[in-house]
């Protein structure tokens, strides 16, 4: 190897990124919500179809479990249950997936104690997902919020910062 090979480079890192809070990615969307840049448009009609197909291919597949409840003949009150309980575990998470665009949890251990009610649910959490491409990416609200009072914060702190600390007038002691 040359010399020339072997010198430091300044890592891509640091190099052109800007100053300042950066933006959170959402699935999906990466940083494109922020400009709505980048196909943002076609993402969401993107997200909104892709959710729809899953939830119905969802519900596709627990019509086969509906069946082979039916044939094992268990009984009107087992399925009656099933039906129940997969239409309770739709509703609450299609509840706690909208929430969690709208404003993080308060309680994060709350929200890790429902993931499983959230993934016997998922046909409700797929419809929040629908639904919500139709206004904006999911959670975009929410992240923008965060993202603007950090700018925000962020320009404010720099605004106060004046010139070099070092090249001060310190005060005379008496």
């Amino acid at each position: 190897m040359s010399d020339e090979d072997q010198t430091a480079k300044p890592s891509s890192s640091t190099a052109g990124a800007p100053a300042g809070p950066q933006p959170e990615e959402i699935r999906f969307f990466g940083t494109t919500w922020v400009e709505h840049d980048g196909r943002y448009g076609l993402r969401r009609a993107g997200v909104a179809l892709g959710a729809l197909a899953a939830a119905a291919a969802g519900c596709f597949v627990l019509r086969f479990a509906y069946q082979g409840l039916e044939i094992a003949e268990v009984g009107g009150f087992v399925n009656m249950l099933v039906v129940l309980m997969f239409a309770i575990c739709s509703a609450i998470a299609f509840r706690k997936t909208w929430e969690g665009f709208v404003r993080r949890p308060a309680d994060p251990a709350r929200e890790d104690s429902l993931r499983s009610l959230k993934m016997i649910g998922f046909i409700g959490s797929l419809l929040a997902y629908f639904f919500r491409c139709f206004v904006e990416a999911p959670g975009e609200k929410l992240r923008r919020a965060e993202y603007e009072t950090a700018r925000s914060q962020y320009e404010k702190r720099r605004g106060t910062r004046t010139g070099n600390p070092a090249a001060r007038k310190k005060p005379k002691r008496k």
